[in-house]
């Protein structure tokens, strides 16, 4: 135990008395944060500006103009007939409703038409003022039905209906969307950090066998398992320092909500970390060297994890792309934390934490495996 501990505090010093190692390994994740920052910061909040052209100078169309104004996140503005095709084509305007003369006449009748909605932008633009604005012509066309075509009980009715004194409550949920979004792709970038430090801190067994430190380590009394053990716990050492300052910092400082309890969040980056550190020795069990570690490191992090969805969603990839993020531990790390911050019980994602440590495992095993075979060098285990 005392050469281990050596070994762990030997390869501590070495690693961080450069200062770039400092921000690779500690520094480094926080970028997630600012990109992430970039990405969501400021009000999404969007306005519609709608043009009126006026064509039906009747009560019931200045009502329904009225009316529109009303409406949160639109802009009115009364334009010419003539100006329609310019406001449209300059982009000056979202859409133009065009009230035709007839239009309240159609509606009295119960049957409203006489209207027209201008747009380049498509429904995506213009479903929001029509939802709103189909419904209130149609309790228009509703009272003159019910009005059975007398004139002033309609009058009477619809003026009711304007001065209406009943009083509607609202709630402000908070919105959480921006802030799961974000903490997704911090955790995602993050991912991405730890499996590269993991690659990083194992390679110094390369290293260290390129210079032939390796070999004079094992002329003491430290031997192979030893000296992969202290690599082992010095890479969870980095990995947990660097999960604890992205996690405070993202809590404490940007006041990002990650709607999950701290601990719950640093224990599922802690199994993850299990899985980095394996697939790390896999990566270096296959490589004779440096460059061919480097190589094989780039062939399989940078594409596992853009197809995990670390940097986007799953759903927005086609079906057999998904079908593949299933199988990468990744995915899994990703979907245990929004599982979490759905509402689902810590205790009830077992299963999730037992396929991350699955993966875990088998990357460890692996790994034992290759170096125990390897016979160009002493073995490890």
């Amino acid at each position: 135990m005392k050469d281990i501990l050596w070994l762990i505090q030997n390869t501590l010093q070495v690693t961080f008395r450069k200062k770039k190692n400092i921000i690779m390994y500690l520094c480094l994740p926080l970028i997630g944060i600012f990109i992430s920052l970039l990405v969501y910061a400021g009000n999404h909040q969007v306005v519609l500006h709608v043009g009126i052209v006026n064509q039906d100078k009747n009560e019931i169309t200045s009502d329904t103009i009225e009316f529109l104004k009303s409406l949160e996140n639109v802009e009115i503005s009364k334009i010419e007939v003539e100006d329609v095709q310019e406001n449209i084509s300059s982009g000056k305007l979202d859409s133009v409703i065009t009230f035709e003369k007839g239009y309240s006449e159609s509606v009295l009748k119960g049957e409203p038409g006489h209207i027209e909605i201008t747009s380049i932008k498509g429904a995506a633009i213009t479903g929001y003022v029509k939802s709103y604005l189909h419904q209130y012509i149609n309790n228009i066309a509703t009272i003159s039905f019910a009005a059975e075509g007398n004139q002033q009980t309609f009058e009477q009715m619809y003026k009711d209906y304007q001065q209406s004194n009943f009083k509607l409550s609202t709630q402000f949920l908070e919105d959480t969307t921006k802030n799961k979004n974000m903490t997704n792709q911090t955790i995602g970038f993050l991912i991405m950090i730890m499996l590269l430090s993991a690659c990083s801190m194992s390679e110094i067994i390369l290293l260290e066998k390129e210079n032939r430190t390796y070999f004079r380590l094992l002329s003491t009394p430290i031997n192979a398992r030893k000296y992969l053990i202290s690599n082992v716990i010095v890479n969870m050492i980095i990995m947990t320092i660097q999960v604890l300052i992205t996690l405070t910092i993202m809590k404490n400082i940007f006041h990002i909500g990650i709607n999950i309890s701290f601990w719950e969040a640093a224990f599922v980056m802690f199994l993850f970390s299990l899985v980095a550190v394996g697939l790390s020795l896999v990566i270096i069990s296959f490589s004779n060297s440096r460059s061919a570690a480097s190589a094989l490191q780039n062939l399989i992090i940078t594409p596992t994890v853009m197809l995990s969805g670390c940097f986007w969603p799953v759903e927005v990839m086609p079906a057999s792309l998904q079908k593949i993020a299933d199988f990468l531990p990744q995915h899994w790390t990703l979907d245990t934390l929004t599982k979490l911050q759905e509402g689902n019980a810590f205790s009830g994602l077992l299963i999730n934490f037992m396929i991350l440590f699955a993966f875990a495992l088998a990357f460890f095993l692996i790994a034992v495996y290759r170096f125990s075979r390897k016979n160009t060098t002493q073995n490890f285990v």
